[in-house]
């Protein structure tokens, strides 16, 4: 058996070396996050504040860069085709994982393709209702849904979003039917329900609530396991139906084949941050801030996905 050379000896403890502090030095210049949706809206703000976090830990700029289009498609589809470095992230919301349920054809695949990194937040999600209608909680919401025979009203932000899906859970259950309005994003879709066009509209709290307590709309529920901070006298939709808990819910990836130790520097980093003073400001918003392992996350996504899925088969919810 040939020996190792003094040389070949030595290149494989600077390979060590280099591979052992790799992690430790990252990063050693900007980071692109990838938001694929404009400006304007919970997760460019959560995004942002997130990536200014990071900056300030890791003494590197973190830069958000918009890449709307497709649904989330476009800018996802940058990282997935980025060198997997750790300099190519993509905070999303979760209709990352779930519409591409939806659609025909995506050019990724959201487990193959990504490395997920850390869960950020989750948003609990209001049942808004149009403020002139009977409904006062969950038990007359079904009850006026079963009345109208499928011609009551709710809007849909996205397409395979959380608010779809939870409206789609909650609204069939005993066999209900209702009709989708769908809308290009939720201030229209606002609008049109303040204005008594539509009948309700169910997504993350923040859009409905100054609405909500100036009296134009009313939320009937929240679909948190417990009450919100800043809705402390609405009642969870579990109140009404036990075990009912929906969220939409937003994170941080990389491309597939992230090394392990970039991708441990950036979850801890990422708990770091959302111990700060980040926590208070969005709470204030109805977000709930989530710390957690890598591992927990991955059970966190598989577990949204398997019921999502479930979810859009069998209301045959597609993306024509």
């Amino acid at each position: 058996m040939k020996r190792p050379t003094l040389r070949s000896m030595l290149a494989l403890l600077a390979l060590l070396a280099a591979t052992s502090v790799f992690g430790q030095t990252y990063p050693n210049r900007p980071v692109r996050v990838i938001i694929p949706f404009p400006p304007g809206g919970t997760l460019d703000a959560l995004g942002r504040a997130l990536a200014q976090k990071l900056s300030d830990q890791l003494g590197q700029s973190f830069v958000v860069e918009n890449r709307p289009g497709g649904n989330g498609v476009i800018g996802a589809d940058a990282v997935a085709k980025a060198p997997a470095d750790g300099y190519t992230l993509l905070f999303n919301a979760s209709t990352f994982v779930t519409a591409p349920m939806t659609m025909k054809q995506v050019p990724y695949g959201v487990v193959q393709d990504f490395t997920p990194i850390a869960l950020v937040a989750k948003a609990p999600l209001s049942i808004a209702i149009a403020k002139d209608l009977p409904v006062t909680d969950v038990k007359s919401l079904l009850a006026f849904v079963k009345e109208k025979g499928g011609k009551a009203t709710f809007a849909v932000g996205s397409i395979g979003s959380a608010g779809h899906l939870a409206t789609e859970l909650l609204l069939h259950t005993g066999g209900n039917a209702y009709t989708v309005v769908p809308y290009k994003g939720t201030a229209p879709a606002f609008q049109d329900l303040l204005g008594g066009r539509i009948d309700g509209f169910i997504d993350p709290i923040l859009g409905s609530l100054q609405y909500h307590k100036a009296g134009q709309l009313r939320v009937v529920a929240v679909t948190s396991a417990t009450r919100t901070p800043n809705l402390p006298d609405v009642p969870t939709v579990a109140e009404t139906i036990p075990g009912f808990e929906f969220y939409s819910w937003y994170g941080l990836w990389g491309p597939a084949r992230l090394p392990e130790d970039i991708r441990v520097r950036l979850n801890t980093e990422v708990s770091k941050a959302l111990a700060s003073d980040m926590r208070e400001k969005f709470t204030a918003q109805g977000l709930l801030l989530t710390p957690g392992s890598i591992e927990d996350f991955v059970k966190f996504q598989r577990d949204d996905m398997a019921r999502a899925q479930k979810i859009i088969t069998d209301g045959k919810i597609t993306i024509d």
